[in-house]
């Protein structure tokens, strides 16, 4: 690109649109043009923080031609949508993952962007967090792992009635949630086959008031993992606990504490810090733009977990071992 500004639409008015907006407002590349949000109150207040036009739907939002990205930060289930949309209309999007809760979707989206010529970024700020360097960094001291338990467990009474305990709204658990796989994957490699049970408590109108999902992925390198996401009222411990296992150590990271293990002593890991990802992820996708330096992740490994995550729901609708190939089709 140009050294012009380049002219932002952001789709989303919660958490992490806050915090994408803050970021855009910081970089002088960037001007933040317009806003959406679910409810015009809300739109207009922040609109009116962040010096930007409120505007009433997505679908004017993606058809402004002064706009050169979208930025989409909203509930999981329309992510596709306004992608679609916005590349149509020939934007760069930035997108929270998932890229879409629908995995064909999401195959029509990458074919899309590069028909059209345009950036498409999926967010995955766990790659860039201390957690995840930390194991990076560390991991070839532990000797060939075999097996690896990732648990993100969160206990609320009471369940809150927002989006992320609406199946419809959220996705899939691990789609919804795709960052816990996609850490694996960066980490691991392919994947073979595919295990998971699912279940979901106390269906109220759209809502739930407890969600488990526990999944084994065994990886092309004979690996097992061992993914548990669970939340709501009838969870009863919050854990937070990535387990790394080798032939030579293992590496135990519990909320904000990490330890390298290993035969006669025990040694901390500074974790880091979860802090400033987004602005990190805003920063980096600029400097694609401006700079043409690469980013820290692409759309096509997005889509790798996301097929790693599609098999993990087959897998816990049909209760069988979903085998992975590049095809993504189950064995005979």
């Amino acid at each position: 690109m140009g050294q012009a500004k380049v002219r932002v639409g952001l789709v989303g008015t919660g958490y992490a649109a806050k915090l994408r907006a803050e970021a855009l407002l910081q970089d002088e590349r960037t001007h933040l043009d317009a806003v959406v949000g679910h409810t015009l109150e809300t739109t207009e207040n922040f609109a009116k923080e962040f010096q930007a036009s409120a505007v009433h739907s997505w679908q004017e939002l993606v058809a402004q031609d002064d706009l050169d990205l979208i930025v989409i930060s909203t509930v999981n289930r329309d992510h596709g949508a306004i992608a679609r949309a916005a590349l149509t209309q020939g934007k760069h999007v930035i997108v929270e993952y998932p890229l879409a809760i629908d995995l064909v979707e999401a195959e029509e989206l990458l074919a899309l962007a590069k028909a059209q010529n345009k950036l498409l970024h999926v967010e995955h700020i766990e790659l860039l967090g201390g957690l995840h360097q930390a194991l990076k960094q560390n991991l070839d001291q532990v000797g060939d792992v075999f097996y690896v338990r990732y648990s993100t467990v969160n206990p609320q009474n009471p369940a809150p009635r927002k989006w992320t305990y609406n199946p419809e709204l959220f996705g899939f658990p691990l789609i919804g949630a795709i960052s816990r796989v996609h850490r694996l994957v960066d980490l691991f490699g392919k994947v073979f086959t595919v295990n998971c049970h699912q279940r979901y408590w106390a269906v109220e109108s759209e809502y739930y008031q407890t969600c488990l999902c526990t999944s084994q992925l065994c990886f092309s390198s004979g690996l097992l993992a061992q993914v548990i996401y669970a939340k709501g009222e009838t969870i009863w411990q919050a854990e937070r606990k990535f387990e790394v296992h080798g032939e030579k150590g293992a590496l135990i990271f519990d909320g904000n504490t990490g330890y390298l293990i290993q035969p006669g002593e025990t040694t901390p890991i500074d974790v880091g810090t979860r802090r400033g990802l987004f602005a990190k992820d805003t920063t980096m996708v600029l400097d694609h733009l401006f700079d043409g330096t690469p980013l820290y992740v692409t759309p096509e490994q997005s889509l790798y977990t996301l097929k790693v995550a599609d098999a993990a729901y087959r897998a816990a609708h049909s209760g069988l071992t979903i085998f992975l190939n590049d095809a993504l089709e189950e064995s005979p």
